[in-house]
């Protein structure tokens, strides 16, 4: 029966190519070979570079954190310019959300630096902050653009007159 059941696996391996019989291999694995590439003496020199390598990238990613509010003010701007200065439901929704988004990073600055730590922390955070303080400032400047703003006091006070218009532009007309 031996005889047979090897016959029918050599039989087998005869009739496909691509077959390999295992069943004979008593090769531990110290008898293969290393594979390319393969030192095993300079694991330790490899593992020093890692290191080093792990914290600049940990420093740079976390400069890119901290100039990523600095990167949206040219796509703010343009969408500013884009959205116009009419009272309506785009423009509105637009500039509140040029609010509420530095205004919801910067009550979460501890949350958004927290893995990231080093001497260059302060620093980081520093500009951060700088870069929601200016989407902020463009919200605000959007927002007197559109008139939405109270900068005279009779937007403050029922008994003080409203400013009255010098002069009445508007398409080459004459305006009465």
């Amino acid at each position: 029966m031996m005889a047979s059941s090897s016959g029918t696996s050599r039989n087998i391996a005869k009739k496909f190519k691509w077959s390999i019989d295992l069943s004979n291999r008593n090769k531990t694995t110290s008898e293969l070979p290393s594979p390319p590439g393969y030192l095993p003496s300079t694991t330790s020199i490899v593992a020093e570079t890692t290191k080093e390598t792990d914290s600049s990238l940990l420093i740079k990613r976390s400069w890119d954190v901290a100039l990523q509010p600095l990167k949206q003010v040219p796509m703010n701007l343009f969408m500013m310019y884009m959205v116009g200065s009419s009272i309506s439901i785009f423009p509105i929704m637009m500039v509140g959300m040029m609010f509420v988004r530095p205004i919801r990073a910067l009550f979460s600055v501890n949350q958004t630096f927290k893995m990231f730590e080093g001497t260059q922390a302060f620093g980081q955070v520093l500009v951060y902050i700088l870069g929601q303080l200016v989407g902020i400032g463009l919200a605000l400047y959007k927002c007197q653009s559109m008139g939405l703003l109270p900068t005279h006091s009779s937007d403050w006070l029922a008994f003080i007159e409203p400013q009255q218009r010098i002069e009445f532009s508007g398409g080459g007309q004459i305006l009465i």
